[in-house]
């Protein structure tokens, strides 16, 4: 599965709950704020009301389950479902933690502008399945003789500033180093429009991300001994732009505190992943995501 992609989405898909959820557009992701009231699964809910509005305080839990049609791993063109299960607990507008969207502090949060360190967990491949570890359909074995692929550690920071005279527009960028899986460094920007149609909250928007040598070869490059367990040939993939794309969210609260979440992403592998014999002979540059999420808040 797509994953850090497809958990970016859960975090970009969560509803903000509360009084105030019916009216988060346009008074007032996907992956759109990972760092707002947070309610349903995969990709992040819509944060920071309107001006005025009393910053939330105290403990919140989300629950929330998300089935997800995605490629069995990055570059992959058989496809999978799989259930995310989505924990989310929040402190305020200072922390915030779930599995997609990593651990966090907005050590900065003033004038539409959040910034503050990070840490994430990508979950590893399986040479067998594909690597998701929810997963319940589907499977790939295109992946056979390159090995398994441990989960990551990445720690790092991100930075988000809103802007329009709703706050309607958002532009969030993250830097993390990886340990464990693989050591290189990842980038993520996106820049999304939010607004509110027929009673949803709706979110949209390009994004792209950039990866180091280090990281596109652990995914996409194919040493020698890969090369005779596979037939693939061998490959050296360089660092540079990732994948590029749009995404989109469609959040519909059903009450104050729960929602469905509709979220999707379309994305196109640039050439030092799309280039890679794994991608050409057994997978596809064009990479489609599609799930469905609801999550219930409590407040403690």
């Amino acid at each position: 599965m797509i994953f850090r992609s497809v958990p970016a989405l859960l975090a970009a898909s969560i509803v903000p709950l509360g009084s105030a959820a019916a009216q988060e557009y346009p008074q007032s992701s996907a992956k759109a704020d990972q760092t707002s009231e947070d309610i349903s699964g995969p990709p992040p809910g819509v944060a920071g009301g309107p001006p005025g509005r009393p910053k939330a305080e105290g403990l919140s839990v989300t629950l929330g389950v998300a089935p997800v049609l995605s490629p069995a791993f990055q570059g992959s063109r058989d496809m999978t479902l799989s259930i995310f299960p989505d924990v989310r607990v929040k402190y305020g507008e200072e922390v915030f933690a779930s599995i997609p969207e990593g651990l966090g502090w907005n050590a900065i949060n003033a004038n539409g502008w959040k910034a503050g360190p990070l840490a994430k967990i990508r979950f590893g491949r399986d040479e067998d399945t594909g690597g998701s570890p929810f997963l319940i359909a589907g499977d790939s074995d295109a992946l056979v003789g390159l090995g398994d692929i441990g989960a990551s550690g990445e720690i790092g920071g991100f930075v988000e500033k809103r802007f329009g005279p709703a706050n309607e527009w958002q532009l969030r960028g993250e830097v993390l180093q990886g340990f464990g899986g693989h050591d290189g460094t990842v980038a993520d920007i996106s820049f999304n429009y939010r607004t509110r149609i027929s009673g949803s909250n709706v979110t949209f928007g390009p994004r792209a991300s950039f990866a180091s040598g280090d990281f596109q070869q652990t995914y996409f490059g194919i040493d020698p001994i890969q090369s005779a367990n596979s037939g693939l040939a061998t490959y050296d993939a360089d660092g540079g732009l990732l994948s590029w794309g749009v995404g989109g969210t469609v959040i519909k609260p059903i009450n104050r505190g729960s929602a469905v979440t509709v979220f999707t992403s379309l994305e196109r592998l640039a050439d030092n992943a799309a280039n890679s014999p794994l991608v050409e002979q057994r997978g596809r540059a064009t990479q489609f995501t599609l799930g469905i999420g609801y999550g219930v808040r409590f407040g403690l």
